[in-house]
């Protein structure tokens, strides 16, 4: 899709509800397809498939499915080959994915851990590894996290069955974990690092899960929300506090002393998202309606100002960089989702 010949630099879509989950397909055939999450604090709620239309240079919505209770985090599967089938996970009460079709999207398995109890934890995010696409973690309120094995069967008639089973679960927190996030690092397939209300970063690795390592620790202990791998360079991730108006980057080999914070924003930060293609740009965005691009090459040397800036019309609640386009940036905020040139 040629979208250079009309240098538009931002477009617009307007769901019919709050916009809160949302990312980009990683397929290289669907380049500018999303999914959307609605937040409505009932147990119906709906997950939209959004494309921009080449001819009109306008977001089409192309499917709409129902979902039970808002989607905490919703993700494509990382499959930048287009070899896999063409699944979406959903985060909620349970892990669900979920196949798409050009006309309908439905329901292929719903993973769920707790199979002798009516209780179910509610997850509060998860991954999905990019170097090994069968394996998914959540992170849930039950402090725990669980790490699933997805198996794509036989092909039977035109249909590929989706299953999935629990291949470990830890308690990974004293408290609620919030955020979950496979490493690239070691082959980048059994390191990942969680983050939750006891204002903890943990690093697990999938071969020697009897112990964890603490990366960092909230000074005040206030919970942590959000944690975002580097995408290029596996030694640096980021994190935020709840209600914290600035992010934090780590260096995973300097434990528990930040190598630069973030602290622009007048409001509380409730995205982070790292560039796909360089090592030292991150975006950050908040409820003082901005998004900020920020160069972090100075580190350890305070960074002091971001190199972009752009207002939204709201409280922008989550971000995204396009991982297969490294131009675009998409942030949502109200019931709009906007996809910005950068």
């Amino acid at each position: 899709m040629s979208l250079h010949g009309k240098r538009k630099e931002i477009y617009k879509y307007e769901a019919p509800w709050t916009v809160y989950a949302m990312n980009w397909s990683v397929r290289p055939d669907k380049r500018f397809r999303l999914a959307l999450g609605s937040f409505v604090e009932e147990y119906n709620n709906k997950v939209q498939l959004v494309g921009l239309d080449e001819e009109s240079s306008e977001f089409v919505c192309r499917n709409t499915f129902d979902h039970p209770y808002p989607t905490t985090k919703i993700m494509w599967i990382p499959d930048t080959k287009g070899v896999y089938p063409d699944l979406l996970a959903t985060s909620g009460d349970y892990l669900r994915i979920w196949r798409v079709n050009d006309t309908e999207t439905r329901l292929e398995c719903l993973l769920n851990n707790n199979k002798n109890s009516d209780f179910c934890a509610p997850l509060t995010s998860f991954d999905w590894n990019e170097v090994d696409p069968n394996l998914l973690g959540t992170s849930s309120i039950d402090t725990t996290c669980t790490i699933w094995g997805l198996e794509t069967g036989q092909v039977l008639g035109r249909v590929n069955l989706v299953s999935g089973h629990v291949k470990t679960q830890l308690i990974a927190h004293d408290k609620e974990v919030y955020d979950i996030a496979f490493s690239r690092a070691g082959g980048g397939r059994d390191m990942f690092a969680s983050v939750g209300a006891d204002g903890s970063v943990r690093m697990f690795d999938l071969r020697h899960l009897e112990h964890s390592t603490i990366i960092y620790e909230d000074p005040q202990h206030h919970p942590l929300l959000r944690l975002c791998w580097n995408k290029q360079d596996p030694n640096y991730l980021a994190t935020m506090a709840m209600d914290g108006m600035e992010v934090v980057i780590l260096d995973v080999r300097v434990p528990c002393t930040p190598v630069a914070r973030l602290n622009n924003h007048r409001a509380c930060v409730n995205g982070i998202a790292w560039a796909p293609h360089s090592s030292c740009h991150i975006c950050t965005a908040a409820d003082d309606h901005q998004a900020l691009i920020w160069d972090i090459q100075q580190m350890p040397r305070a960074i002091e100002d971001p190199i972009l800036a752009y207002t939204a019309e709201g409280e922008i609640n989550n971000v995204q960089w396009a991982s297969t386009q490294p131009d675009w940036i998409a942030i949502c905020y109200n019931n709009c989702l906007e996809i910005l040139r950068v």
